[in-house]
């Protein structure tokens, strides 16, 4: 039996990063957890183990933490991209790098003192080539709600559907959302930050101001508001678990005058349904490989 090795890479996953600014007495905290990957010629290691080729994970690791401090943290996608392009230069075997951040917000409650904050987690996916660069913005587990506003009949049916239709429900999810950008050009600025908050803003207002007959149409206005929104955005994905809230039945309880009217619910973790999605831009250049190696549908 004849064999040959296949497409392969390796990496130093989730390096805990974090960067404290201290040139001021009010201080700046950048909270990341940074996963790098190279992609490249390295059959040798796999099938002589020859590692001359191969650039440690330990070096990938302390490359990102160096990274965090020599080049900063403004955003993640720029020190992403700097970290990259770093890592592909000390690695001739390499042909791509990708370096995925996810950054957790914490509030200031002090010149000094933050805490933890809730809610969704900014993340950035970076691939740089010799001669290219695709850039990945997104959040994940931002989990939204709305009590109403929201729908769902008319569904197939056969002999195992047992689902009521529902004229009026709670729709709730955790999103993870990744749009990529086109404005990556070798000296070209972009303000990612800038960026992330109005990418944030619409999500939250289209998902907010859209009567929802179906999660599916809710994430396609929220797709379609943010290539409006942006011009230098090529598309957005989305996976959204369909978090689950069924009314809780009062009828078996014995207490005279106890009704539900759409007030008390039982949030169901699983199983859940789980709705992906990509909206594209009629005239995006194509991703390329922009997107192997994100897990998941994002």
């Amino acid at each position: 039996m004849t064999h040959h090795l296949g497409a392969n890479q390796y990496g130093k996953a989730e390096t805990r990063v974090v960067r404290i600014v201290r040139d001021s007495p009010v201080h700046e905290i950048r909270d990341l957890n940074v996963s790098t990957t190279l992609r490249g010629d390295f059959a040798a290691a796999h099938v002589a183990g020859d590692q001359a080729a191969v650039l440690p994970t330990d070096t990938q690791k302390n490359t990102a933490f160096a990274y965090a401090k020599l080049n900063g943290v403004d955003s993640p996608e720029d020190y992403a991209l700097a970290l990259a392009r770093r890592l592909l230069d000390a690695c001739p075997a390499a042909r791509q790098a990708q370096v995925r951040v996810e950054q957790y917000a914490w509030d200031r409650i002090g010149d000094h003192s933050f805490v933890r904050r809730g809610g969704g987690v900014r993340t950035a996916v970076v691939t740089v080539g010799p001669d290219e660069a695709h850039v990945l913005s997104g959040v994940e587990d931002l989990v939204l709600l709305n009590t109403t506003d929201s729908e769902f009949k008319g569904f197939l049916r056969d002999e195992f559907t047992t689902l009521a239709e529902a004229d009026d429900r709670i729709l709730a999810t955790a999103l993870v959302a990744r749009w990529r950008h086109t404005t990556t050009d070798a000296g070209r600025e972009t303000d990612w930050n800038a960026s992330y908050d109005a990418a944030l803003a619409t999500l939250l207002s289209t998902f907010a101001g859209t009567y929802s007959r179906a999660l599916q149409e809710t994430l396609h206005a929220m797709g379609g508001a943010l290539l409006d929104a942006q011009d230098g955005l090529a598309e957005v994905r989305f996976s959204a678990p369909n978090k689950h809230h069924f009314l809780v039945d009062f009828s078996p309880f014995r207490v005279d005058g106890l009704t539900n009217d759409g007030e008390v619910f039982v949030a169901a973790d699983r199983p859940y349904g789980l709705i992906e999605a990509q909206v594209v831009r009629d005239d995006a250049p194509p991703a390329g490989d922009a997107w192997l190696g994100v897990p998941g549908f994002c």
